[in-house]
């Protein structure tokens, strides 16, 4: 009988994230509640992160309350953002977002110890930024791609490689 796994990954994909920093940037240039404010959204692609810049809280929250909805009506894993912290330079508020691309080393083992106390037969492989779970049964698979999609985690996970 052969083996079947499937990965369990952190991706986001960066087409649709700058799609959303696009829609988002279009609406705060059009908003009137913005006219005459220093608010702006830049996306690095190179560091998979989004530079906020406004004139104060009440606005910065605004902004990214606007780039929250847009991603998430473009199905980005909101859950995959890592915020920074909040930096003021002279008279604007900066804010760096980070998009999480890749398990870290504590997220895999959290999976993988997750995994293990499931005493399903399957096995949990860390390989780099993803985990490999293999097991004989596509039954055990599924079962923990359940278990895994129930847990209370603070951070996205799909599942790819399904074989």
């Amino acid at each position: 009988m052969s083996s079947c796994s499937f990965d369990i990954v952190c991706e986001v994909n960066l087409q649709e994230l700058d799609n959303g920093v696009n829609q988002a940037k279009r609406e705060i240039e059009t908003r009137y509640d913005f006219k005459g404010s220093h608010c702006e959204i830049e996306l690095d692609k190179e560091k998979s992160s989004v530079l906020l810049t406004a004139d104060d809280d009440m606005k910065m929250k605004m902004v990214i309350d606007i780039l929250l909805t847009k991603l998430i009506k473009r199905s980005v894993p909101v859950k995959s953002i890592v915020y920074g912290k909040t930096e003021p330079t002279g008279r604007l508020l900066k804010k760096t977002l980070t998009v999480q691309q890749g398990l870290s080393k504590e997220q895999c083992k959290k999976i993988t110890t997750c995994i293990k106390d499931s005493k399903l037969k399957v096995q949990a492989q860390v390989m780099g930024e993803q985990v490999r779970v293999t097991g004989k049964s596509k039954d055990d698979l599924q079962q923990i791609m359940g278990l895994l999609k129930g847990m209370e985690l603070d951070f996205d996970l799909q599942f790819t490689n399904y074989r």
